[in-house]
């Protein structure tokens, strides 16, 4: 049965372009009240945010959550280390796969399932430039035949 799509509140489009997504994981973020509610409203980038695993545990670096408006002098840090939340059993199959195979874990977007904050974490390995030309290739080939297609139809 294929998952539910939830509605992202920011995603990491840059990515599907520069990375060969090799798998995905549906990973918790630890966050504080402020970033939740600056959440809702929408004011996230994750451009070149990364994760990491340290000490057994799973950190997001880089991920932008602008400082809520109505937050007071207890307002977070915007750009400070997250941690993931996923099972240790997880992030050790996790790990064995980035390292052996020199891998980074890369967050593609963010979302609310319920009340709770979800990050779509991919496993990702960098593509060369050729390949990146041969996708660009490829989605406008795909896009002119969708279009005479849709010419045809009519």
């Amino acid at each position: 049965m294929d998952k539910p799509e939830y509605k992202a509140i920011a995603q990491n489009r840059k990515a599907r372009h520069e990375y060969e997504i090799l798998d995905t994981y549906e990973v918790g973020i630890a966050l504080v009240g402020t970033e939740v509610k600056s959440l809702r409203l929408g004011k996230a980038q994750m451009q070149d945010s990364y994760a990491v695993i340290e000490e057994k545990e799973l950190y997001l670096y880089k991920f932008h959550i602008s400082p809520y408006d109505q937050g007071n002098v207890h307002n977070h840090e915007p750009d400070r280390v997250r941690k993931l939340l996923m099972h240790k059993r997880e992030i050790r199959k996790l790990f064995q796969r980035a390292v052996e195979r020199g891998l980074t874990l890369v967050p593609l977007k963010v979302y609310f399932k319920g009340k709770v904050a979800k990050i779509e974490l991919a496993l990702v390995r960098g593509k060369k430039t050729h390949d990146k030309r041969d996708a660009i290739i490829e989605r406008d080939a795909r896009r002119d035949l969708d279009r005479k297609m849709k010419e045809r139809r009519k």
